[in-house]
């Protein structure tokens, strides 16, 4: 009988470390997916703040182009208002493919193409997405992790009585937008 209550005692207390230790795993990766989009979107506000600029310097040589203008602005400024991660991922491609269009236009104007400001904008913002590349791999890495521990089993018990979600992927989110742009002047 005390050989029998020991056992179930020793499985019930191995069950709660169990318990205790996935839910803790499950913190320390849904802290790390959150600590790497942070880290993202500092790259992201870095991108927000020099687009003005290279906007700017571009109207000066291709005034005539103010729909592509009003493109970056408004992809720019819906990119900062969004909300949640998926609203982000979402307006951050938007952004991007007017970013090509932009430099689309700027490739039609060598006067353009040889101005140093311009050129420093350009170079800043290639390492900017640089970074921000980077940054897309480090918070997809934590994501996938976040993902798969969330539906693997015994994992995904702990999971859904804890609340643990999957997590959306930072990626290009449709074909049209890894088409290169193409711009045409009648």
């Amino acid at each position: 009988m005390l050989i029998g209550l020991l056992i179930v005692l020793g499985l019930i207390i191995v069950f709660l470390l169990w318990l205790v230790s996935t839910r803790n795993s499950f913190v320390k990766i849904k802290n790390q997916v959150e600590e790497a989009f942070s880290t993202m979107d500092v790259y992201l506000k870095k991108r927000y703040d020099l687009i003005p600029n290279l906007v700017e310097t571009v109207k000066g040589y291709a005034s005539h182009e103010s729909e592509t203008f009003q493109k970056v602005t408004a992809a720019r400024t819906a990119a900062m208002n969004a909300g949640s991660i998926d609203e982000k991922i979402a307006n951050e491609n938007a952004l991007s493919g007017t970013l090509k269009s932009l430099f689309a236009v700027a490739e039609a104007y060598p006067q353009l193409q040889a101005n140093t400001n311009f050129l420093d904008l350009q170079n800043q913002l290639k390492m900017i997405e640089d970074d921000i590349a980077n940054a897309r791999k480090y918070y997809n890495a934590n994501v996938r992790e976040m993902n798969t521990k969330v539906e693997m089993f015994p994992s995904n018990i702990v999971a859904g009585m804890f609340n643990f979600k999957k997590q959306p992927f930072f990626e290009v989110g449709n074909e049209a937008e890894r088409e290169n742009v193409q711009v045409k002047f009648n």
